[in-house]
């Protein structure tokens, strides 16, 4: 990363913001898609892998559309009880078909919605595990590429992630989490431990404000990294998930900083 990337970083003043949602399965109910959809800007739609049926992805997908917010994949681990947050070990040519498969419905229930997948992120152990082996981050990007050339690869920002993206010279986007601690190394703290997700939204908006204006991720220790902050993640799955969103989108608009979908980066 140059110094020239790092100075255009910290002076950038519009964001976007993000949820994972769709996630809701049958009768059984996760998160309050509705109101967050009044909140982000992009919606990450669960592909019914880790989360998610062919339904509540149709509902989704219409609400985002109706609302303008933009539409993207969120392929998991085939893990419906565990959430995909249980870590599973898969050739390259196996990632790749899974993420093709649940990139390929998404594409379709958005066509047939008048609508557009325009970016992919990765979800739960998936997404962990690849942030921080470059082989399995690659296996999923160019899989979802094959699919798509042009979709923006959301990614964890400065992480093994990130490094792919570049090297691919694809469109992608870098992401932080508003309610969740980093590590040193720009990885997320373990759910876990202690502190992992935070909960406080009087916290979370201040915090994720001041990382915007820095251009950096701050860490649980203090340490600042610098790193392309295009997105940020409001998980959508925990009781004050809406008001976290509500404290970070008040906190970002009263610190000046403008919301709008990313147009992705290349390169």
């Amino acid at each position: 990363m140059s110094n020239t990337d790092v100075v255009n970083m910290s002076k950038a003043k519009t964001v976007d913001l993000n949820a994972d949602m769709g996630e809701s399965f049958g009768p059984w109910t996760m998160g309050d898609d509705t109101a967050l959809l009044d909140i982000v800007t992009s919606a990450n739609i669960a592909c019914g892998f880790h989360a998610g049926d062919a339904d509540v992805m149709a509902a989704t997908m219409a609400l985002a559309r109706d609302n303008g917010v933009g539409i993207g994949a969120h392929p998991g681990f085939p893990d419906l009880q565990g959430f995909g947050r249980r870590k599973m070990q898969m050739t390259p040519d196996s990632l790749g078909n899974m993420v093709r498969y649940q990139l390929g419905a998404a594409r379709g229930m958005a066509a047939a919605h008048g609508a557009q997948v325009r970016h992919l992120k990765l979800h739960g152990a998936l997404s962990n595990m690849a942030c921080v082996d470059h082989a399995m981050a690659r296996a999923c990007y160019e899989a979802a590429l094959e699919v798509d050339p042009d979709i923006i690869i959301m990614v964890l920002a400065a992480t093994a992630m990130e490094d792919v993206v570049r090297d691919l010279g694809c469109n992608w986007c870098g992401e932080i989490f508003a309610d969740r601690a980093y590590n040193d190394d720009g990885t997320l703290v373990d759910r876990s431990l202690p502190g992992a997700v935070i909960h406080d939204a009087e916290l979370a908006g201040p915090r994720i404000l001041q990382m915007v204006q820095e251009g950096a991720i701050i860490t649980e220790s203090g340490k600042r990294i610098a790193t392309s902050i295009d997105t940020i993640c409001l998980h959508g799955d925990t009781a004050e998930a809406v008001e976290l969103a509500k404290s970070v989108r008040n906190s970002l608009q009263a610190g000046g900083v403008e919301l709008a979908q990313f147009k992705g980066r290349s390169g």
